[in-house]
């Protein structure tokens, strides 16, 4: 592990997060039966600013439904939590949604965990400036580095903070592990407040995303833009469209691309032909009710304390003691 000193309330963990090999990853989903890409790749430049712009849309209703819950509810949060000095955030990304938590309670310490060595040293070093009464200790580690901390990052009773629904785009089982690791990561003492999406009528989920503006469509496509531009795999993007559709029997959402003619594409050394109609499979938000979450939490571990929603029952906020 490298550790820096970046301000006088600002310290980098470097916990050097294995490199993936991403021609290897994406050989072997494309070639699998059902073809698969990992949503990790939507995220380049172009991707990071198309989602920012979809969180805004009159369609898009959880970013701004659940920024509203935090709002409203931050001070009764905060007053169930006991002796709360420290937030941790896994996958913190822009770090923009916790900054409702550190206006309203000014913990000592917070603690964003990112694998984007470059976003996360941005997005720190904009909350150091933000926060000079905070102690910012950004933490470069995956997903996995993340549930075990090393020993000089371990603090008793944190609060683990993780919003957005993201937990919706984990396969049940993987979730359930996952919200395992969650609670090891708040530690003994410690307490998690999560967004979950709730199941609603199939028309405002499919319009969510399906935005009238085409944005999600063409954040769903920049996949492809971003593997032409790493690998060279020559997709025809003029010739693939998005689909995003609810799977009622499996309470999600699904994102797929579907090539509308055989697709010819370079894997390095390799070619590979993606049959017209083929479709790759990109993303999956899985929607909950609350007590089916709950129950979740529960299996993992966790003591449910709280959960909040919003008039209209789109989204909740629960907190579980660890």
């Amino acid at each position: 592990m490298n550790q820096q000193q970046l301000g006088p309330n600002l310290t980098f963990f470097d916990l050097q997060p294995p490199t993936t090999d991403m021609l290897a990853e994406v050989s072997e989903s494309l070639r699998a039966p059902t073809p698969t890409l990992h949503p990790k790749f939507f995220y380049d430049e172009t991707g990071s600013s198309l989602f920012d712009r979809i969180t805004r849309t009159p369609e898009y209703y959880p970013t701004r439904t659940e920024a509203s819950l935090l709002h409203r509810y931050a001070g009764e949060i905060h007053s169930r939590l006991d002796g709360i000095h420290t937030i941790a955030e896994p996958g913190a990304g822009s770090c923009e949604k916790v900054r409702v938590l550190l206006d309203a309670w000014q913990p000592t310490h917070y603690m964003p965990l990112e694998i984007s060595r470059e976003c996360l040293l941005g997005a720190s070093r904009r909350l150091a400036d933000d926060f000079p009464r905070i102690h910012i200790s950004a933490v470069c580690a995956d997903y996995c580095q993340a549930m075990a901390m090393p020993e000089g990052l371990q603090q008793p009773g944190r609060l683990v903070f993780f919003p957005g629904s993201t937990i919706g785009n984990f396969e049940p089982t993987q979730r359930a592990a996952f919200l395992r690791g969650l609670r090891e990561l708040a530690g003994p003492g410690g307490s998690l407040l999560i967004g979950a999406d709730l199941q609603k009528p199939c028309e405002q989920l499919h319009a969510a995303y399906n935005d009238a503006g085409g944005l999600t469509a063409a954040f769903n496509l920049n996949a492809l833009h971003h593997l032409n531009r790493e690998l060279d795999c020559g997709f025809d993007t003029d010739t693939m469209r998005h689909l995003a559709f609810y799977n009622s029997a499996q309470n999600r959402i699904e994102m797929h691309l579907e090539c509308l003619q055989d697709q010819h594409i370079q894997l390095g050394k390799n070619s590979l032909t993606l049959s017209a109609g083929t479709r790759i499979h990109t993303e999956n938000s899985y929607k909950f009710t609350v007590e089916g979450f709950s129950a979740e939490l529960v299996a993992a571990g966790f003591t449910p304390s709280a959960c909040w929603t919003d008039s209209d029952s789109l989204f909740s906020l629960h907190l579980a003691c660890a």
